[in-house]
């Protein structure tokens, strides 16, 4: 197996070289990669501490510094231990500075301010938090995106995915015994999407957590039968409504997420105008 030491120098909080890492990393199978994060490098006094690192512990050194006195210095010292080194985002901001006809702003951390986006995003996070598992139904109104769903289909996780991403979610779990409030067929603003799976999964996830909680799996909770009623249920109440559907069987969280923000993209082009209020 091919080891790496992955350097990862930011002179903010480093989320963003993180994210890059992360999504190239994940294109690789098979490698050990051993990753050293240091962020809010500022001054050179850090930058030579972190340089004994690089010489100890030699690889692949990522960076998002926009300091040019300690650029220089990290890609000099880079160049003298022959390690190669990649500024993560410098051929997307000159395609940028060339389709903009400007010069980039060289802020540490300038993707981070605490603007209006900021805080409408922890004002979504605080939102779905709130709105999690059906609760505070009357306020569902405010919510961008409701999902809805039977247990297990990943409604909470991915409500707070979107919720990251700046959207109020508020999620609900279908149960055939327990019909939803009313006012989930009569909401306006927000749309309404949702999430089913295959039978086999979900009862393979079902099962898994209830052995993580020390339980029976010879339950309801986990039949056959049952499981195919409330599915069922759910994509009946699906079709009746009108509501788009995502099937997560095959999906990752950000997919699912993925999915979701382009039918909230196309809603909000239609006006919100293309649900139905016809409850089950």
């Amino acid at each position: 197996m091919t080891r790496l030491h992955l350097h990862l120098l930011s002179d903010s909080t480093g989320e963003t070289l993180e994210m890059i890492a992360k999504a190239a990393l994940a294109q690789f199978d098979d490698a050990e990669v051993i990753r050293h994060f240091w962020p809010m490098v500022r001054s050179r006094q850090h930058l030579d501490r972190i340089v004994a690192e690089l010489s100890n512990k030699p690889g692949l050194v990522l960076y998002t510094l926009v300091n040019e006195e300690t650029r220089l210095r990290l890609e000099e010292r880079c160049r003298a231990l022959g390690l190669p080194h990649i500024p993560a985002l410098d051929a997307v901001t000159e395609a940028l500075e060339n389709q903009l006809g400007q010069e980039a702003k060289g802020r540490p951390g300038r993707q981070h301010a605490m603007d209006e986006a900021y805080f409408a995003r922890v004002d979504a996070i605080q939102f779905t938090i709130a709105h999690d598992d059906g609760i505070l139904w009357e306020e569902w109104e405010e919510a961008d995106i409701v999902l809805a769903g039977v247990s297990r289909t990943s409604k909470t996780p991915t409500s707070i995915y979107l919720a990251n991403r700046g959207y109020k979610v508020a999620n609900i779990p279908l149960v055939v015994e327990s019909p939803p409030p009313p006012d989930l067929f009569s909401l306006r603003h927000p749309l309404v999407v949702g999430l089913t799976t295959a039978p086999r999964r979900l009862i393979e996830i079902r099962r898994n957590r209830l052995l993580s909680l020390n339980e029976t799996v010879e339950t309801a909770y986990v039949s056959e039968d049952e499981v195919a009623r409330e599915l069922a249920f759910a994509r009946r109440m699906f079709a009746d409504n009108g509501w788009p559907v995502i099937d997560v069987t095959r999906r990752s969280i950000e997919e699912t997420a993925a999915a979701v923000m382009r039918l909230k993209a196309e809603h909000d082009e239609r006006g919100g105008k293309d649900q139905g209020t016809k409850p089950i």
